[in-house]
């Protein structure tokens, strides 16, 4: 089976807890604090691994998580850093954040990582919290809690020319002919129901991966029949052979498929439209296949597309066909264009503030955000000198002056998430 997307909820490790300690030596029985600092959490990182070929792993794990700092330890020891997690995935996978539907990596070559989440940051043990007015800290700081979130995995086939064309129309043969590839092969619609690969060898040294992409049907664009599972395909690939049935034996006009192929791949992105084709007129060795040659060659000549006749099903005029698409290819290949914009939405604990948001709800003023949870969760309000650190963290951090803006007076009650207290400046 052929997987081509998965969601997956990843989450980086936490950050140890900062240790809160103090010496013990003999002599020196109230010696100074000697808290060491809790070990960063490991991250999530996706890697492009050649052993990879679909997202069929996934569907059979859904959650994963990197390993955790340990806490901190006496004598001013800090704990291990949590290791990091390695996801492999195929080439080709692009990693989209599933809260905003941003794409926010897209790996293509062997080797090509992503951080999707980073580990949260070790907290500081109570030994960097003395000073000389605060010589026994009785608080450290609590780990970061490292980035969660669900993102779904999207397979985009990498080849440098894709088989398009109405279902049927012989591009699982041709395939099978010009490659050691094995797709399946019958005589009815949508026998591909995946896309096959395969390396065509033309001599002196000269090769290309060659896809047969599941065939679409007229309104595909919006999803109909195969519709995106075909398309999402298309869009890696440099050149295109378009295969057409010229042989007229499903009573199909064989211009009337080109045309409808090529609205749908316009109207699911202009990219594909822009694409170079080949038109490859197909089953050249059945009866009225040579009439109808004729009549598509004048009229997609004159439309500037170069046209081959061919017979996949006996290797008739194969040849000069693949010829020709290694040196199209050839012309096309160093262009690089990204499928659609990447947007890099991982949260930067070094480059921005936690947030906090200030409102009045009856006559409480409510404190809440990152921040506000990060703040409580570092303090001891049993400790004088750890209530002293809270109080200067308010200021410095502009909560106060906020209150202020929201009118707080002395006496107010200000409520932050569990704790409660009496406003006075």
């Amino acid at each position: 089976m052929f997987v081509d997307k998965a969601k997956i909820l990843i989450k980086a490790g936490n950050g140890g807890d900062g240790r809160i300690s103090f010496r013990r030596e003999k002599y020196a029985p109230n010696g100074g604090p000697d808290g060491g600092d809790g070990g960063a959490g490991g991250n999530i990182v996706f890697e492009v691994s050649e052993e990879m070929r679909t997202l069929m792993d996934f569907r059979y794990k859904r959650k994963h998580v990197a390993e955790s700092g340990e806490a901190g330890m006496a004598n001013n020891s800090s704990g291990k850093s949590g290791q990091h997690l390695t996801i492999k995935v195929p080439a080709g996978t692009i990693i989209r954040d599933v809260a905003t539907g941003k794409a926010i990596a897209d790996l293509k070559e062997i080797g090509d990582k992503y951080i999707a989440a980073r580990g949260g940051r070790g907290g500081q043990g109570n030994q960097h919290f003395a000073t000389p007015t605060r010589q026994a800290p009785r608080f450290a700081q609590p780990g970061e809690k490292g980035d969660e979130r669900e993102v779904e995995l999207e397979l985009k086939l990498i080849a440098d020319i894709g088989l398009v064309g109405f279902p049927n129309v012989g591009k699982s043969t041709l395939l099978s002919m010009v490659t050691s590839a094995k797709p399946k092969i019958a005589n009815y619609h949508f026998t591909t129901l995946f896309p096959n690969l395969g390396v065509v060898d033309i001599g002196d040294g000269r090769s290309f991966v060659l896809a047969d992409i599941p065939g679409l049907i007229e309104g595909a664009h919006t999803g109909i029949g195969l519709g995106h599972d075909f398309l999402r395909h298309v869009e890696r690939t440099k050149v295109l052979i378009h295969i057409i049935d010229v042989s007229g034996i499903e009573g199909r006009d064989p211009l009337d498929d080109f045309k409808k192929i090529n609205e749908e791949l316009t109207l699911y992105s202009s990219k594909l439209a822009t694409k170079p084709q080949l038109i490859a007129c197909n089953k050249m060795d059945l009866p009225d296949a040579q009439e109808n040659f004729e009549k598509v060659k004048e009229a997609l000549e004159s439309q500037g597309y170069e046209v081959f006749k061919i017979s996949a099903a006996t290797k008739q005029g194969i040849d000069p066909l693949l010829s020709r698409a290694f040196n199209l290819l050839e012309q096309y290949k160093d262009i690089e264009e990204p499928v659609e914009e990447i947007e890099d939405l991982l949260y930067s604990k070094d480059k921005e503030e936690k947030t906090f948001n200030v409102r009045k709800e009856n006559e409480v003023y409510v404190v809440e955000g990152d921040f506000i949870e990060y703040l409580l969760s570092s303090v001891n309000l049993d400790d004088s000198d750890s209530v002293k650190y809270f109080q200067k963290v308010l200021r410095k951090r502009g909560i106060v002056d906020e209150l202020k803006r929201k009118g707080v007076q002395d006496g107010d009650t200000v409520k932050m998430y569990e704790l409660e207290f009496e406003y006075f400046d």
